[in-house]
């Protein structure tokens, strides 16, 4: 199974785009971040029509997830448990239905910008929230992805220059420890088991020649339970998305698991 996450920045804006890269890669599951509709603007019919089921947690303008798959999908979960008052869109769960069954969840973890606001407070409790259904996904003990953007710069080699992200809140000792506890949960990060080099980025600021100057950082990311680390082949980052027309400001990042046995 082939598992796509990307923020792609604007679903409607870059449509040509997402679709040309998604029919050239061919994903079985592919999961959005950053939509920027709400659902009835998702374009729905145009993934339909490649063969998609689709599924979707839209919100206007800002945030917005969607989960798309070749098999049908079930015990479809909107919004991360927790908060009842939190209305953004930034968490859509789903099982993909097939003869092995994964558990798979398209994530956009909040910014948390600027550091002395209340959006950084929010970005911490999220993330409380998402390591809290995290565990509780565990104990079901079956092949489980949690893909997306995760707002995080977890070590100083995931950036070019990391001296210039020691305020921001993707790199505040905070946030870095409420990633490593998240992953110790017993999650392995994809780009890790496969082993991808230093400099490995998945987004590039538009601003100040970020992307001419690979000045980049990783961001993006899948992680898998036991059950689908066991069954990983390959990770890859799709960094020739960056230089395709309208680009996002992040690219594709795509897990291969074995399910056939």
């Amino acid at each position: 199974m082939r598992i796509a996450t990307w923020n792609v920045n604007s679903i409607n804006a870059r449509l040509p785009t997402v679709l040309a890269w998604i029919e050239a890669v061919n994903p079985d599951v592919a999961c959005f971040q950053e939509l920027k509709c709400v659902d009835e603007k998702f374009p729905r019919e145009a993934f339909e029509s490649l063969g998609y089921n689709v599924e979707t947690h839209g919100q206007k303008s800002y945030n917005g997830v969607a989960l798309l798959s070749k098999s049908p999908v079930s015990d479809v979960r909107r919004g991360l448990p927790g908060d009842d008052e939190d209305l953004q869109a930034r968490y859509l769960e789903a099982v993909i239905e097939g003869r092995r069954p994964v558990r798979v969840a398209s994530i956009y973890l909040p910014n948390g910008n600027p550091v002395g606001t209340d959006k950084f407070p929010y970005k911490l409790d999220w993330f409380r929230r998402l390591t809290a259904h995290a565990r509780d996904l565990l104990t079901y003990e079956e092949p489980l992805v949690l893909c997306g953007d995760y707002n995080v710069i977890p070590t100083p080699a995931d950036a070019a220059q990391p001296e210039a992200w020691v305020g921001d809140a993707l790199f505040q000792p905070e946030t870095r420890a409420a990633f490593r506890g998240l992953c110790s949960l017993g999650f392995s990060d994809a780009g890790e088991l496969g082993r991808q080099p230093p400099g490995t980025y998945t987004f590039w600021d538009y601003q100040a020649g970020a992307w001419q100057r690979n000045h980049g950082i990783r961001i993006d990311f899948a992680l898998l339970s036991p059950q689908a680390a066991d069954r990983f082949r390959s990770v890859d980052t799709h960094r020739e998305a960056r230089d395709m027309d309208k680009p996002s400001d992040h690219v594709p990042v795509v897990v291969d698991l074995d399910l056939d046995d």
